[in-house]
């Protein structure tokens, strides 16, 4: 069986053809799959989407149409899949329910210490041979407060990197992690939360009761002078507020890897084009504010441990088995 593979990124392509070599064949493509390309697919019983995939009830009824009964996505989140209707149509969904935390968590903590520390102005400036320190000035983050949003997997690595520097834990969270209660952290409401953190981390998934988690009233709550770093779904954040609040001369620094609306620009190459979205032109102006396209996940450990379970999800499909990956089972 050939299997059909969308948006695979160039570092991706080996580890998923070396993956699938000795159970199937695998076509790669770069594209990604949305309306537009879905047609590609007639005729492949399996396909496997990436994150930034479409997949609505259009792009579901095509792949339908076409012959596809099986879905492997290579991520944990899969808010972009139209569960009902994959279900309705008789299709699997399968995704990678867990790979290595401590990309993720590494990587949010790169954002935080850039932000802090100013590091992408300073490499800037550095490049022009301007070696002057105003305006580069950070704080130390020992002693201070973290807030983790949070605290599964993802949000203990980021915790354990906090308690590491010396600071102060508090975390959110529908049940509280023993681990992280270990290290210190102390489980409180999400306005006490934002309040008192010098440092807020997001790392909840993204679902109708956490869209938009953090908008104008949390904002608000929070620290003229915190840092803020969202590296796990756009859509927690209301960018638009968080723009006004910016304007206002608010926050220390913003890292953030995700964007509620990237779906069509990240991972894409858009230099050459004009950017529609303003919202999104308007915040990478800031200099306080770094903004990365969606690679928190993106180590070579990560990748490996995503694109292994992807395999295992498809010959789970093909010998008729169920796993915990299973978002919709066979029909």
């Amino acid at each position: 069986m050939e299997i059909l593979a969308f948006g695979v990124q160039a570092d991706e392509k080996p580890l998923i053809e070396h993956a699938f070599q000795d159970h199937h064949e695998v076509r790669c493509l770069d594209v990604f799959l949305n309306e537009d390309t879905a047609p590609i697919a007639a005729g492949y019983e399996i396909v496997s989407s990436s994150v930034n995939a479409e997949l609505d009830a259009p792009v579901l009824e095509t792949l339908a149409a076409g012959g596809t009964r099986m879905i492997a996505q290579r991520s944990t989140g899969f808010n972009n899949i139209d569960l009902r209707v994959a279900e309705r149509l008789g299709m699997t969904v399968a995704r990678v329910s867990y790979y290595s935390p401590y990309a993720v968590a590494e990587f949010a903590w790169t954002l935080a210490l850039a932000v802090n520390r100013r590091i992408v102005r300073a490499a800037t400036r550095t490049r022009d041979f301007d070696f002057r320190l105003d305006g580069l000035m950070g704080r130390d983050l020992h002693g201070r407060t973290a807030g983790v949003l949070g605290t599964g997997k993802i949000g203990e690595a980021f915790a354990r990197i906090a308690h590491g520097f010396g600071m102060r834990l508090l975390g959110w969270d529908v049940a509280e992690n023993p681990a992280c209660a270990e290290l210190g952290m102390r489980y409180v409401d999400k306005d006490q939360l934002l309040a008192e953190s010098d440092l807020v981390s997001l790392h909840v998934p993204l679902m109708p009761q956490t869209q938009h988690l953090i908008d104008a009233a949390a904002l608000k709550a929070m620290k003229d002078d915190a840092i803020l770093v969202n590296s796990s779904r756009g859509g927690l954040v209301d960018t638009a507020a968080l723009v006004a609040e910016l304007r206002e001369g608010r926050f220390t620094g913003v890292g953030l890897d995700v964007y509620e609306s990237e779906a069509g620009l990240f991972f894409l190459d858009k230099s050459l084009e004009a950017i529609e979205d303003d919202t999104l032109a308007r915040l990478v102006t800031f200099p306080n504010v770094l903004v990365t396209s969606h690679q928190a996940y993106y180590t070579e450990d990560a990748l490996r441990q995503i694109v292994a379970a992807t395999v295992r999800n498809v010959l789970d499909y093909t010998a008729g088995r169920r796993s915990e990956n299973v978002l919709v089972p066979h029909s």
